[in-house]
């Protein structure tokens, strides 16, 4: 059955697990609630989307593996409807699933087996990065400008020829990041650390981030004039004005 919501009008976070693992959601919902988050259990893949756009969580917490209606299922249907996000659980072993579940749009994955104060770590960091001002930069530009994409820090809203950008908060934090830094070189290793906050972890997160921020603001993602590889080395941001 799962556990219904609790502490909702405390103003605390609420956060969905789906997993069809009971041990694995009533101890991954105990860590949160210790955390400080309200914390809803759910166990099938069609129950959760229907609970998510039913009453948006401010986070959810999505195994892949679920009768009903697979995880990536999930994800890329509440992708395409509301701006919620979302951590991926994955066995260690579905490697390709995860990166599938990334391009859709999930904010952060764990793997497991997971240490639980690893995966409350990386729930308050999405929750953190998708609620608050980007903390590495207090006190910089409130806007940044690339021909018709226009960036606005404090609304965290990104326009393209006047257009709102749809974009998870991870990308939002990299392509503010990128932008801050014209013409700038940097690894993956430190793209991870300076945006995930992450000082190890696998890097085609990076990648796959990339690649899904190239299809949202570059006139053509198969030839960037934006967001520049460099070979051997990682990613800069070159710009319109530079290509």
């Amino acid at each position: 059955m799962g556990r219904t919501l609790r502490g909702v009008d405390e103003g605390r976070s609420r956060i969905l697990v789906v997993d069809d693992d009971a041990t694995v959601s009533e101890i991954v919902a105990r860590y949160l609630e210790r955390d400080g988050y309200a914390v809803e259990t759910v166990a099938d893949g069609r129950v959760a989307l229907e609970r998510a756009l039913a009453e948006p969580p401010d986070l959810v917490v999505l195994d892949l593996m679920l009768p009903g209606m697979d995880g990536l299922d999930v994800c890329r249907r509440l992708r395409a409807l509301a701006p919620v996000p979302i951590v991926i659980l994955t066995a260690r072993g579905q490697e390709a699933d995860r990166i599938v579940g990334l391009e859709l749009g999930a904010d952060d994955y764990v793997s497991k087996p997971f240490s639980t104060k690893e995966l409350v770590a990386r729930v308050r960091g999405v929750l953190r990065r998708a609620k608050g001002p980007l903390a590495a930069q207090p006190s910089g530009p409130l806007a940044h400008v690339d021909g018709d994409l226009v960036v606005d820090v404090a609304a965290r809203q990104a326009r393209l020829g006047g257009v709102v950008v749809a974009l998870t908060a991870r990308e939002f934090e990299l392509l503010a990041f990128l932008m801050r830094h014209p013409g700038q070189a940097f690894r993956r290793e430190e793209l991870l650390e300076q945006v995930w906050g992450y000082r190890y972890g696998d890097t085609s997160t990076v990648t796959v981030h990339v690649r899904r921020l190239r299809e949202k603001v570059e006139p053509d993602p198969a030839s960037p004039v934006r967001i520049a590889t460099v070979w051997g080395i990682g990613y800069r941001w070159q710009g319109m004005a530079a290509s």
